[in-house]
């Protein structure tokens, strides 16, 4: 096997990948990337950072005979066949091709996995205020181009036609790498003297943009690529800043000279992971969580003193994890591990009590930031009820799913003050929540954090257990093994022909504790009501107070009527939501469209697997 290591403009690829020079094997996985990693692979091009090598296989070679396909977007001829097969960098160029050839609309996905067309652009005035706002100055819209509010209502930004782009400043990517279309579209700007500066300082350099690849020949065996297709793939291990900074920690000659030893950041993790034993929802919080929470305060008090009117950016980024300083790590270790622990008390006072229920182990970075920069203050009401809010916006509006460093910095900023009163601007994170109803409809599984959200929002509301008459608090949620299950059980919905999707969403499961979901086993409501009364010796009218604290209406269950319990449930957990998030949610749901509603959705598996709600005791 023999290789080349050529360097090839960005430019050169976006043409062969167009006509079909560049294809994919057939074995390659499909494209997957969600628009915020796009939006930061543009900003990465635009830095003029490097993204990385991309590995090619030429073609022609009897031994291997694989049937190529063209990168997703792009249409070719049956017939047309490669010159080289794509065996790394397949989601990098195809993002790269359908943000910058054609329309420029990527079919892409949300931190959710919900599809969606996006179209990318660059805000030409902040893109000119250095290399420092290009991530500020890519904005990433609708594939129609327009920006909407207001559950789709209202109109923020409408970049639909070369004219409106010009008339709101905002250079389309499409064109980066667009020839003469360049000069067109820039020609006709009202302000050409920002127009002749962009280009000069943001396009030109983009078109000398060089990507590295690594192309094997043809006498590369077909074993050969399978190792190597393999390795780049799934052998290789991610980039650790955590070793690269306990290296570099070591290194310290200051702290040696003063201490007479090397500062050992694998140590003192270990003895912050010993701090956080008492706490078990902290078994989530990774040691790279723990320096991005450093990071954040490090960065916001070289922000908050810089005095060039020019401050460094807030940041918890791998690239600024790495410039930390041993300095920075020791003077914000301390009020970090003491910030990670009230996270702890903060969780079990919103009833979540373990890592397996924890919506979002990310959001605990910005929340310890965000505690340390308060200081005492976090506990008053009001402030605590602020943060509150945007913890329950982060969770319901499914927030922190990918790509969240730019949000845990904004959070940082913005958050402390607002939450005070200081600030009357309202964070990012609370403008961005939005919930309809019809996703309470698709949230069947524990793997959705807005599922462990409303799971936990149905907890601290009040919920009691239905056999002891105790409020599922800390203690007792551990002592009764307290899981979520479903009201109307598994098997009765399957004998009675329920809706699948409905028989699993989350408005039919509540949380229990072991021994009352084993006391209902898989018969009618009806039925297991009237045996729960008879094992916990209590009254109707006491069992249906009970069942209230759950959201649930007893006269349906003891009706079982399916139906009639699951609307008015789905209502009580709207407003909960509402209440928790002070935000209203869309009502997208009725009896015409739910089923169209549901197919918006990725679908899960909502196969029936029987487990202890469904045996009789």
């Amino acid at each position: 096997m023999g290789f080349q290591t050529p360097l090839y403009e960005l430019a050169e690829y976006l043409k062969w990948t167009t006509s079909g020079h560049i294809q994919l094997p057939d074995f390659q996985r499909g494209y997957k990337w969600d628009d915020e990693r796009i939006r930061q692979l543009l900003v990465t091009i635009l830095r003029g950072h490097p993204l990385g090598v991309v590995m090619m296989l030429k073609t022609g070679n009897d031994q291997i005979r694989f049937k190529p396909r063209p990168l997703e977007g792009v249409s070719l001829p049956a017939d047309t066949e490669p010159e080289l097969l794509l065996l790394d960098g397949q989601q990098r160029l195809t993002s790269l091709t359908q943000a910058l050839t054609g329309d420029g609309v990527v079919h892409t996905k949300d931190s959710r996995g919900i599809l969606m067309d996006r179209r990318y652009y660059v805000h030409m005035a902040t893109a000119l205020l250095g290399e420092d706002r290009i991530d500020d100055a890519i904005l990433s819209v609708p594939g129609d181009g327009v920006l909407r509010s207001n559950f789709g209502k209202d109109i923020d930004l409408d970049l639909s036609t070369p004219e409106l782009e010009r008339a709101n400043g905002y250079f389309p990517v499409r064109l980066l790498f667009g020839g003469a279309d360049i000069v067109t579209w820039l020609f006709a700007c009202e302000d050409t003297d920002e127009a002749s500066k962009f280009h000069a300082k943001v396009i030109q350099p983009c078109s000398t943009y060089n990507i590295p690849a690594i192309e094997l020949d043809k006498t590369t065996s077909k074993a050969a690529v399978a190792t190597v297709f393999e390795k780049v793939n799934t052998g290789g291990l991610p980039l650790n800043v955590f070793e690269l900074l306990t290296a570099t920690f070591a290194g310290d000659k200051k702290y040696f000279d003063t201490h007479g030893t090397d500062f050992r950041l694998n140590d003192d993790w270990h003895a912050t992971q010993k701090g956080f034993a008492a706490h078990p929802v902290l078994a989530a919080v990774e040691n790279t969580d723990f320096l991005q929470a450093v990071s954040l305060l490090a960065t916001l008090k070289r922000a908050k003193g810089d005095i060039s009117g020019r401050p460094p950016a807030v940041s918890a980024r791998k690239e600024d994890l790495l410039k930390l300083s041993l300095d920075d790590y020791l003077e914000w270790v301390q009020p970090v591990r003491d910030a990670f622990a009230w996270t702890a008390t903060f969780l079990a006072d919103h009833h979540i009590f373990e890592a397996k229920f924890l919506p979002y182990p990310k959001q605990l970075v910005p929340l310890a930031a965000i505690k340390v920069v308060l200081g005492d203050d976090a506990d008053l009401h009001g402030v605590r009820a602020k943060l509150a809010q945007w913890f329950w916006c982060g969770i319901i509006g499914e927030l922190y799913g990918s790509t969240i460093e730019t949000r845990f910095a904004r959070d940082i900023e913005q958050v402390p003050d607002w939450a005070c009163g200081a600030e009357t601007t309202t964070p990012r994170t609370v403008a961005d929540c939005t919930f309809a109803a019809s996703r309470l409809l698709s949230l069947r599984t524990r793997n959705a954090a807005a599922y462990k959200g409303i799971y936990a929002l149905v907890l601290s509301q009040g919920a009691k257990d239905w056999m002891y008459d105790k409020a599922l608090d800390k203690v007792q949620y551990v002592a009764l093994a307290v899981d979520i299950h479903h009201i109307f059980p598994s098997k009765w919905c399957l004998d009675h022909d329920i809706d699948p999707m409905e028989r699993e969403s989350i408005v039919n499961k509540t949380p229990l504790s072991a021994e009352t979901n084993r006391a209902i086993g898989g018969v009618a409501p009806s039925a297991y009501l009237s045996k729960i009364e008879k094992k916990a010796g209590i009254s109707p009218a006491q069992l249906d107070a009970l069942v209230d604290t759950h959201l649930a209406h007893a006269a349906e269950l003891r009706a079982d009527n399916f139906k009639a319990f699951f609307n008015k449930r789905l209502e009580k957990l709207v407003a909960l939501i509402e209440d928790a998030t002070g935000k209203p949610v869309q009502n997208d749901i009725d009896e015409d469209n739910s089923s169209e509603v549901l197919q918006m959705f990725d679908p899960e598996d909502v196969a029936v697997v029987p487990d202890l709600e469904d045996l009789e005791v």
